[in-house]
């Protein structure tokens, strides 16, 4: 007995001890597999978030060229006066008066056939839930009662404060939402799981809610109407994106436009109204800090608190200008510019360096305290030039009609108002560089883990602040922490500078289905911060780990190899400089530091070697051969020439951009006459040689159905017909041309 119970301890610890060296395997195993997991899911993270805030750089040097433009273009006819006007301006705002008399909607008529939401004002708690219903039926509201909507949160935005006072002694918690970005399914997930809001339940989102996501318009009139319903408890502050000239961008205009084709003008130019009155912040108990973007090392709650919000329509350009500057002396300094010294974007057959953005200014140019001064016939204050860029000019009469607030200008026959002072009218309705620059700075800027304060390089606005700042920032205002959104994170969260910051982020699966959870976070009384992580996409849930992440860097890969294929002529030439014995090889080192010069989005190109270069034996690549294989992925889907698809890639959002800007009144055409200005516009910004008669005949030419308009489609033909030329023509004829296949 004593034997055979030893045999049996002794083979119960050899099969334990093998159990155990298994596990350990398993384990060891199981632990690199999660950790190469984790290492594809940063490197796709990296790769979405690189293009996406290389895309705002894209839209911040677009804007410098055109405020360029604005500053130093002398118009020499009536015509072009009132084009710039519209062009450049984002519209007119409706007058108080008309607003008074509901023109606006009253005049919109509701057919009998129509079978959507109704609203009835003032509005109750069913017409909120009707609301949210219908539109997750896929149901469209009305343009009357979208501009009813419109009308009634305005007159309800310009009674609040800049800043916002929340407490939690008046109910059990508050939820604070971030960015949605025109997501609505995770809107309504957010209302099933937290629950509707109520005199209970406080609401505050934190901006950001168009753009990008196909149902943005939704959103806001979701919004705004349980904001009509509960203004006591359910609050709103700005976002960077509610803003015009971001909209022309990211999709909003477009959005709307297409859902509302009678009525999207005047839809688009009653919400650049209502953008602007939105309140900036919301402070909980005076402790809790919630604001969009972040602080700087001069953000001052006191200015913030007292400044005229209203005045600032667009963050993207800041307008503080003189209006008694004589015409004469405008023209003289508009010739005494040289052309070395006049911005070329990229889109145009010239590249030269711009004018650093204004959303760039250093912090010693935005320490001017202080608002504008009242006193009648006062000028502006002076400030410094922005670097790049001559004496601030423009005709007084043009200037006559862009003083109103921010970036809108009277539209085509409609006379300005004229004051008796126009230096204290510039004063009233235009903001003080620091009063922009303080609310850039709370819309744009970033945390960083460095100490200090700098320049946000990598959007182009607002500024990085440290968590000394942010230290400094609530020692002043005896504040806990800071609540801001802005920034997609991979879990919907995120806790910085010693969890003094909490990023909070509301759209799930922003990038791609399974890119990322969405957030948002309660406050009770003791403002203990309690996060709710959720993925608003049922999909999500029946894939694995494993094949989640690769359905997400799989669209990753596939942007950024259209990314590298959009700098294909930059990359030929950049690789040359590598192959000093022309031999059409390079190393793969040399590979990525040739493509990190070109693109700039500081990615870890070594480990993304594998998935984008096929490498030899010897660790060298044919350089020629792979851009050849780029250029036929993307030719697979269109039948246009390798180097005018490459052009189209690059400027497509750039071109698309600028189409909007010029079709001012969101018509979706611009007319031959807008067409011709514009390019005379560019032409004699750049001293291009070009005559009226060549730019018509490019405009008839392009229009295809000869209904005397262009469209998007044909305007970005126009752009493929000049490339094609100029890649035909003599490379003098079109400086910084290069031909794909120079130096074979």
């Amino acid at each position: 007995m004593g034997s055979g119970s030893s045999t049996q301890h002794h083979f119960a610890f050899q099969n334990a001890e093998k159990a155990f060296k298994a596990a350990a395997l398993i384990q060891r195993w199981y632990r690199r597999y999660m950790a190469r997991l984790e290492m594809r899911r940063r490197c796709t993270w990296s790769i979405f978030q690189s293009i996406e805030y290389s895309g705002q750089q894209d839209q911040v040097k677009l804007h410098d060229f055109f405020s360029y433009l604005m500053d130093h273009f002398t118009p020499s006819s009536h015509n072009e006066r009132d084009f710039l006007n519209r062009m450049f301006t984002g519209g007119t705002f409706p007058q108080d008066s008309e607003t008074e008399k509901c023109s606006d909607y009253e005049s919109v008529e509701v057919p009998d056939s129509y079978a959507g939401p109704r609203l009835s004002f003032p509005l109750l708690p069913d017409h909120a839930t009707a609301l949210v219903e219908a539109f997750r039926l896929k149901q469209q509201l009305h343009a009357r009662y979208v501009l009813n909507l419109l009308y009634e949160a305005k007159k309800h935005l310009v009674q609040l404060p800049n800043i916002n006072r929340v407490s939690t002694c008046y109910s059990e918690e508050i939820t604070v939402c971030g960015d949605l970005h025109g997501q609505l399914d995770d809107l309504i997930f957010i209302f099933y799981k937290n629950g509707l809001p109520s005199p209970e339940r406080v609401y505050v989102f934190n901006g950001d809610f168009v753009d990008r996501g196909k149902d943005s318009i939704e959103i806001l009139m979701v919004l705004f109407a349980f904001m009509l319903v509960y203004p006591k408890e359910f609050h709103l502050n700005r976002g960077n994106h509610e803003d015009h000239m971001v909209n022309l961008r990211y999709g909003f205009t477009k959005e709307v436009m297409n859902k509302y084709k009678i009525h999207g003008k005047k839809i688009l130019r009653t919400l650049q109204d209502v953008f602007r009155w939105l309140p900036l912040a919301t402070l909980v108990d005076e402790k809790v800090l919630i604001l969009h973007g972040g602080v700087s090392d001069t953000t001052d709650l006191e200015l913030l608190d007292k400044l005229d919000r209203h005045k600032i329509v667009s963050t993207m350009r800041c307008k503080t200008r003189k209006e008694s500057e004589k015409q004469a002396e405008e023209k003289e300094k508009a010739t005494q510019t040289s052309p070395a010294e006049r911005p070329v974007p990229w889109f145009l057959p010239q590249s030269r360096s711009l004018p650093s953005s204004p959303l760039r200014l250093s912090s010693d140019e935005a320490r001017r305290a202080g608002r504008s001064s009242s006193i009648p016939g006062s000028a502006a204050p002076a400030r410094a030039e922005l670097p790049g860029q001559g004496p601030r000019s423009v005709d007084p009469e043009l200037q006559r009609c862009r003083l109103q607030a921010g970036l809108r200008g009277a539209g085509a026959g409609e006379s300005a108002p004229l004051v008796a002072s126009s230096g204290a009218a510039a004063e009233l309705l235009e903001p003080t560089q620091e009063e922009w620059r303080q609310v850039v700075d709370i819309l744009w800027s970033d945390p960083m883990v460095q100490e200090g304060c700098k320049a946000n390089t990598v959007r182009g606005g607002g500024c990085y602040f440290g968590p000394d700042v942010t230290e400094q920032l609530l020692q002043k205002y005896n504040l806990q922490f800071l609540i801001r959104s802005h920034e997609c994170k991979p879990e919907g969260y995120e806790f910085c500078h010693s969890r003094k910051v909490l990023t909070i982020f509301s759209a799930s699966n922003y990038y791609e289905v399974g890119s990322n959870r969405g957030a948002y976070v309660k406050l009770g009384p003791a403002l203990t911060p309690h996060i709710v992580q959720y993925q608003a996409n049922k999909a999500t849930y029946t894939l694995t780990m494993r094949q989640r992440i690769s359905r997400v860097e799989e669209s990753a890969l596939r942007a950024l190899r259209e990314k590298l294929f959009a700098h294909s002529s930059e990359l030929l030439g950049e690789f040359k400089k590598y192959d000093a014995g022309k031999t059409g090889l390079i190393t793969l080192s040399d590979w990525a530091a040739a493509v990190e010069s070109v693109l700039h989005l500081g990615l870890p190109w070594r480990m993304l070697r594998p998935q984008l270069v096929n490498s030899s034996a010897d660790n060298t690549l044919e350089y020629k051969s792979w851009l050849g294989d780029l250029a036929k992925a993307q030719l697979s889907r269109e039948n246009i020439q390798s180097s005018l698809l490459e052009k189209l890639y690059r400027n497509r959002s750039n071109l698309e951009t600028i189409f909007r800007i010029i079709d001012s009144d969101h018509s979706g055409f611009i007319s031959l006459d807008e067409f011709r200005q514009t390019w005379k516009l560019f032409s004699s910004h750049m001293n291009i040689d070009i005559t009226d008669d060549c730019i018509c005949d490019l405009a008839r030419s392009i229009d295809f159905n000869k209904d005397g308009h262009i469209d998007i489609n044909e305007f970005l033909e126009a752009f493929r017909l000049v490339e094609q030329s100029c890649s035909e023509g003599d490379a003098s004829d079109c400086p910084h041309a290069t031909d794909a296949n120079a130096g074979d």
